[in-house]
């Protein structure tokens, strides 16, 4: 559910560099830039599928995204593995709007990723409704990065980055008031995990993924709502390249949960929540 294109076939990065060095140093990643390409190949040679995107952050960042049109025809170009999803930048007005329209008229993403931290927007503001309105409209999910920031992480100032804007609470109110909408909430929340837990049992439009954190560092509250109460909202990912879906795999293992848990969480609620068949491939 949570897989980043963070450089196009033209080599635009999705960041400025600094904050493509810090996130780096955080996460400790070696092959950050693979191509949409190479990560359709190996997620067929692990037979898994992803969701793939980047984030359209230029107004906040002054750095205009990595293309996700590229995104979205290379997504169709290896639909047996690969699902794209858009973003559009929430600064823009109703210019978002209709951008949001095109990329699923025209380029057939299956939902928007968001990252309120990065694109410096309190998604609970009124005034970035007539967006939420349009991909209820569109039934199309939309995921926002939530808690804890890898980016800008160990920054003067975190880079400019300011963390209050993921807060999951934020969206409490989307989510009321959008009933129609889903919405993720990606990543372990930290530190307002029990937030989030609070949210997504209140509300069944609300789904946690997983992505961004080795599972052995869970917090004890997430690692049991996601056995319990929320086995049906809670969605596998690992915020690769970041993270290796083998080695996130391997921690989850661990984790004490139910065999009739787990292929909820690794498969089964993700295809329910996208539409899908048994399968990958779409129209």
């Amino acid at each position: 559910m949570h897989v980043h294109v963070e450089v196009d076939g033209h080599g635009h990065p999705s960041l400025p560099q600094h904050l493509t060095k810090a996130s780096a140093a955080y996460f400790k990643t070696g092959d950050r830039f693979p191509d949409l390409d190479v990560i359709a190949e190996r997620y067929r040679e692990w037979n898994m599928a992803a969701v793939v995107f980047t984030i359209d952050a230029r107004t906040g960042l002054g750095h205009p995204p990595n293309s996700i049109e590229e995104i979205a025809e290379g997504a169709a170009r290896n639909n047996d593995v690969l699902i794209p999803f858009g973003s559009v930048d929430p600064l823009t007005g109703a210019g978002a709007l209709g951008r949001a329209r095109q990329l699923a008229g025209d380029y057939g993403v299956r939902g928007f990723k968001f990252h309120p931290s990065l694109q410096g927007f309190d998604p609970s503001r009124e005034e970035f409704y007539p967006l939420w309105e349009v991909l209820q409209e569109l039934g199309l999910p939309a995921l926002f990065h939530t808690g804890q920031n890898g980016i800008g992480a160990g920054l003067r100032g975190g880079g400019g980055i300011k963390l209050a804007y993921s807060n999951p609470l934020l969206l409490d109110a989307v989510a009321a008031d959008f009933p129609e909408l889903t919405l993720i909430m990606a990543h372990p929340s930290v530190p307002w995990q029990d937030e989030a837990i609070s949210i997504a049992t209140h509300k069944s439009n609300v789904f946690i993924d997983l992505s961004g954190w080795s599972p052995k560092y869970f917090p004890e509250a997430l690692v049991r709502a996601a056995g319990r109460t929320l086995q049906d909202q809670v969605l596998f990912g690992t915020d690769y390249p970041l993270i290796e879906p083998a080695k996130w795999l391997g921690a989850f293992s661990d984790l004490p949960l139910g065999d009739e848990v787990r292929p909820k969480i690794l498969k089964h609620n993700a295809l329910r929540l996208l539409g899908l068949a048994d399968g990958v491939e779409h129209e």
